[in-house]
């Protein structure tokens, strides 16, 4: 039986090193079809982001927040969930939904806001969710959602349920009360929750170092009665490990864990930011020498499931793919005018009827309110 992961001093989890070479004794046993599912995952969240900060530039979309660099945090820890768990997600985890069943074309539609988009148009680009999968929408305020992955978890054991909640934030959102008030009560009374924690080492602008003084963020789950891990966040395998045993022992009624997956956004925090201005280009270069797809293609290349002429067939391919969803989504038409008011009133007040009409009989069905 191996050690825990959750080990006070023990360092960062670490399997992969950067040329795919991997720790034969800690290497987790993942089916192979769920390694390549996996792969295909970050490929496409990669090459999503590429073209949705092309359309933003070109004013198409009107804006975008990126995962390039941290889709192994969000891939390898969801890739631990049954289909009964919960996600309540922060905005950089598409590959969530992703390798859950939802499709890059709803991804698109969400960005557009078009008729086709689950939220009828009404959320901003970026809060991707799915409620037949259980992937909760997010909301901009940061930390919000870490309570609300506390409540669901606590349901589901007051309802005999074994499902558990993982839920995403940044290195900011641990300067926020609402992580101080989902970890303590988490802590207290052992809620089936996996907090993970992407440190990508800036709050938009804010490095890390000026965010606490703490020589880790995973140390702050001690104070709250719960094992703390930092991982390789750029290593997939890693992430998966840790998130697995963070999984079973919540499923055995142990409570909570917090994963710190250290990480690094590749490019800026939104499509209205420009990360030049606060680090060094030396800095970015670096840590491209990481990239997370780069080590599990390496590393599935040695493990021969997959060859060169392979990835790059699979990489044809999802470009196909995410090109013809962006076309579809683009060309659909926007949600119809009386949909504003749908999950709003049971019954529509007669004042708002009226101007519903009107608006309708003057502008047509497909208004844009310009």
């Amino acid at each position: 039986m191996k050690e825990s992961y959750a080990v006070e001093g023990k360092g960062i989890v670490s399997i992969l090193d950067a040329e795919g070479n991997f720790n034969r004794e800690l290497e987790p046993d993942i089916p192979e079809e769920l390694l390549l599912k996996m792969y295909r995952v970050m490929v496409t969240v990669r090459t999503f982001e590429n073209i949705a900060f092309g359309l933003q530039r070109q004013g198409r979309i009107g804006f975008y927040i990126g995962a390039a660099g941290q889709e192994a945090c969000s891939v390898g820890s969801t890739a631990v969930l049954e289909q009964d768990d919960w996600i309540f997600p922060a905005y950089r985890e598409p590959g969530a939904l992703l390798l859950r069943g939802e499709t890059v074309q709803q991804l698109f539609h969400q960005l557009y806001g078009n008729e086709h988009d689950y939220n009828k148009g009404r959320q901003m680009p970026n809060h991707f969710n799915s409620r037949k999968i259980n992937v909760v929408t997010p909301s901009s305020p940061i930390a919000t959602q870490l309570p609300h992955a506390v409540g669901m978890a606590m349901a589901a054991r007051y309802l005999g349920k074994k499902s558990i909640a993982l839920t995403f934030f940044g290195d900011g959102a641990t300067s926020e009360n609402d992580f101080h008030s989902a970890m303590n009560y988490a802590g207290v009374f052992k809620a089936p929750v996996i907090f993970f924690c992407q440190n990508n080492g800036y709050a938009i602008s804010l490095p890390t170092s000026r965010q606490t003084a703490a020589e880790t963020l995973a140390q702050k789950a001690t104070a709250y009665g719960m094992p703390g891990i930092s991982v390789d966040g750029n290593d997939v395998l890693a992430v998966y490990a840790v998130s697995m045993e963070a999984a079973e022992r919540a499923r055995r009624g142990e409570g909570p864990t917090m994963i710190e997956g250290l990480t690094y956004r590749i490019g800026p925090h939104s499509s209205s930011d420009d990360p030049t201005k606060y680090r060094q280009n030396e800095e970015v270069e670096e840590w491209k020498k990481k990239d997370p797809i780069r080590r599990f293609s390496l590393y599935l290349k040695k493990k021969g499931l997959l060859s060169d002429e392979a990835r790059k067939k699979l990489e044809e391919e999802v470009e196909a793919e995410v090109r013809i969803a962006a076309k579809n989504a683009e060309a659909a038409p926007r949600p119809p005018v009386e949909t504003l008011f749908q999950d709003v009133y049971s019954e529509m007040t007669w004042n708002l009827k009226e101007e519903m009409e009107e608006t309708i009989k003057r502008y047509g069905k497909n208004y844009r309110g310009e």
